[in-house]
């Protein structure tokens, strides 16, 4: 009898799959402190995961799933329910089983040992009203070196969003330049914007001295928890990815998405309804992912979906369609975000000695607002301490001769431009507007600006990257006939959403 009793209570505590089973509760954690108390009831329906299965809290808010010794759980936030933030604003959403902690040999410090699993881990919510329609930011590749670069960004971007009204904040990897000890100033500046922040692995966040890459991510672990996982914000479903496959080589890394996660991706969408618009966030961009289609498979059939990325240095709206595989009714709409640390902060420093930072599109370097609404969103490009006007760059010579007769162009840089973007001009009040043709090359105002540098530069080195071909530049040869004199180029563009832009030049024509 009491043999059967013993053998009962141990498969009790055994998941289906045959691991040892963790439980834990989601609770309303009333005085919000983080620890469950008395009177602080559990909250049904809640997803929560080991990174690999998602299961639902009971009506009493319980949970129950498996793990190995090496387990991230964490709970995916529900729209109207806010996580704990730490100091730094960073949202506490997740607890770290690994007994054993990291490796000790890593030259950045990873997880201490976390010993035996708790008998119950319990996650914190605080009940927080979402609107359908609210702002988010979008950081791409701050990527800090040195304490000087971190300063930068404290000066280029965040000061300017001090106060903001957006609702959180997401910095879509290269968080770092391989100098992990950085990631606790960095946290602590960003922690002065306000707003709760969330954070994807990039290629350089990550130990080079592992050897797999599963323990590439143990610092990042340890300031951020999970590298992917998802939440709710309004109406809106987030999935945060770690695209970064590591070899165990340095440098040598490919975009791809291993099955844990797919697996992850597969179940978490599972308990999502249809007409929820689903956001995918990663930082090597969707066209890059080795094995996407099987991403795309699990997503295409849904009516409203977007992804956004970094990694480039540029700036770029893609139309995903069935040149690339999808199979979706629509072509799949993936950002490529502008970049605030620019050209690797990069460039001549201006009168408050920060690098211009140019990207290598020819775009200032700068960050993303995008507006959710329902299942729609816009995307704002904001230029680091630019007015909010400053949408577009206009490149043309200052002077030519009446016939043209060197055939010189008019280029248009439209920084949120896309394939859907309408750009024209004139030269001259009265005149008739002329279309520009889009164009993918490199833009001539950074092929210059860099050629420039270089020749003024001590050691005749550039301080710019090599140009990358452009996606939102427009072009028009000047035509002949223009009378001598001084003349006003008007320029009038829309960005990808259709919303006019415009910017002014002056040109002379001497005989």
């Amino acid at each position: 009898m009491r043999l059967s009793i013993l053998l009962a209570t141990f498969i009790s505590i055994m998941s289906v799959s045959g691991a040892m089973a963790a439980r834990g509760t989601v609770f309303h954690d009333k005085n919000q402190n983080g620890q469950r108390d008395k009177g602080e009831p559990g909250i049904k329906n809640i997803g929560v995961s080991n990174g690999k299965e998602v299961t639902k809290t009971n009506d009493e808010g319980a949970w129950e799933l498996p793990h190995d010794e090496d387990t991230i759980f964490f709970v995916i936030k529900p729209r109207d329910w806010s996580a704990l933030l730490n100091k730094h604003n960073l949202p506490q959403f997740y607890y770290i089983h690994k007994p054993e902690g990291s490796p000790k040999k890593l030259k950045y410090k990873g997880l201490e040992p976390t010993g035996p699993l708790p008998e119950s881990i319990n996650f914190a919510l605080s009940p927080k009203k979402e609107p359908d329609t609210f702002k988010a930011i979008f950081f791409g590749d701050p990527q800090p070196s040195t304490i000087k670069q971190i300063n930068y960004i404290a000066h280029d971007i965040i000061a300017e969003l001090v106060g903001t009204d957006a609702k959180f904040g997401v910095t879509l990897g290269d968080i770092m330049d391989n100098n992990l000890d950085l990631f606790p100033p960095s946290n602590a500046n960003l922690a002065l914007i306000g707003i709760p922040w969330y954070n994807l692995v990039g290629n350089h966040d990550i130990n080079f001295d592992s050897q797999d890459d599963a323990g590439s991510d143990e610092t990042f672990h340890r300031f951020f928890g999970p590298n992917y996982y998802s939440f709710d914000h309004g109406p809106v479903h987030f999935i945060v990815l770690d695209d970064v496959e590591w070899s165990g080589k340095r440098g040598n890394y490919k975009g791809g998405l291993d099955e844990d996660q797919l697996t992850f991706v597969k179940h978490d969408l599972a308990l999502v309804p249809q007409e929820k618009l689903i956001v995918l966030m990663m930082h090597i961009p969707l066209i890059n992912v080795g094995n996407r289609q099987k991403l795309y498979r699990l997503i295409e059939k849904r009516p409203y979906t977007m992804s956004i990325s970094g990694h480039t240095h540029w700036h770029a709206h893609k139309l995903i369609d069935e040149k690339d595989g999808w199979k979706g009714k629509e072509p799949h709409h993936h950002i490529i975000n502008v970049c605030v640390s620019g050209t690797w902060w990069k460039g001549n420093k201006d009168e408050v000695a920060i690098p211009h930072a140019t990207m290598r599109d020819g775009a200032p370097n700068g960050y993303s607002i995008i507006t959710f609404d329902g299942t729609k969103h816009t995307l704002d490009f904001k230029a680091a301490r630019q007015p909010a006007s400053y949408q577009l760059s206009i490149h043309a010579p200052d002077q030519i001769d009446p016939k043209n007769e060197k055939q010189q162009f008019i280029y248009v840089n439209v920084f949120n431009g896309s394939a859907k973007s309408k750009v024209k001009m004139r030269i001259g009040e009265g005149t008739d507007w002329i279309p520009l043709k889009k164009t993918v090359e490199n833009d001539p105002y950074y092929v210059e600006l860099r050629e420039r540098e270089t020749l003024n530069s001590k050691d005749g080195k550039t301080q710019l990257n090599p140009p990358s071909p452009s996606n939102h530049l427009w072009k028009v040869q000047i035509p002949a006939g223009i009378e001598t004199g001084s003349h006003l180029i008007e320029i009038e563009a829309t960005d990808h959403y259709g919303r006019p832009h415009k910017g002014n030049r002056i040109i002379r024509v001497e005989k």
